[in-house]
């Protein structure tokens, strides 16, 4: 009886101390997925924001800073419609006409195709409460031409807030240690560049 209860107790204590190791194995592997996902999202936003802000510079030169500026340009703007035609005295077939045959809003042409997009959700940062994107724009000088230049950084603690504290900063750590921005960022102040840290 007694050698009985103790092959019991053994056999809780070994399931115990399994689940136990499956956990600690599992715990990170969760976070990454996590973290995955979340900079998944945090990047589409990014590149939405990317080719708003690319049109509204391709019509006034520069970019913006302000959310509610861009918002106000996807709304209002216009991109032609254009048909592209043979030329009909063209016998080699290697010549185009093009022909505007109307116009389209920006905001239609970028987000019509997203039944729930809500182009005020363009400024907010996924998984972080509420906190808004912060854009900073500038301008450099490059090889004599001045140029337009923005900057989005999102750091991990933005849109991580939830997760436990000790990855996030040791995520952070590691990146920083490997000289790379801990989070995820788009352009630069000091190249002309609109690329992302994801890329």
């Amino acid at each position: 009886m007694k050698s009985t209860l103790i092959k019991i107790g053994l056999g809780v204590v070994i399931i115990l101390l399994g689940y136990l190791l499956f956990a600690s194995i599992m715990r990170p592997v969760r976070f990454d997925d996590e973290v995955n996902r979340r900079n998944t999202q945090v990047v589409n936003r990014l590149k939405d924001i990317r080719t708003s802000e690319t049109m509204f510079k391709h019509a006034n030169g520069f970019y913006t800073s302000s959310f509610d500026t861009l918002i106000d340009f996807l709304k209002v703007g216009k991109v032609p419609v254009v048909k592209m035609i043979p030329d009909p005295n063209d016998t080699t077939f290697s010549r185009s006409i093009s022909d505007t045959v109307g116009y389209i809003r920006i905001a239609d042409s970028l987000f019509g195709h997203r039944p729930n997009f809500k182009m005020e959700d363009l400024s907010i940062i996924p998984y972080s409460d509420g906190r808004r994107f912060e854009i900073k724009t500038g301008k450099i000088d490059k090889g004599g031409v001045t140029v337009s230049v923005i900057e989005i950084q999102v750091p991990y603690e933005y849109y991580l807030l939830d997760l436990d504290q000790q990855d996030v900063l040791n995520l952070s750590a590691r990146q920083a240690g490997i000289n790379r921005f801990p989070g995820i960022k788009m352009g630069s102040l000091i190249e002309s560049t609109t690329d992302g840290n994801w890329e």
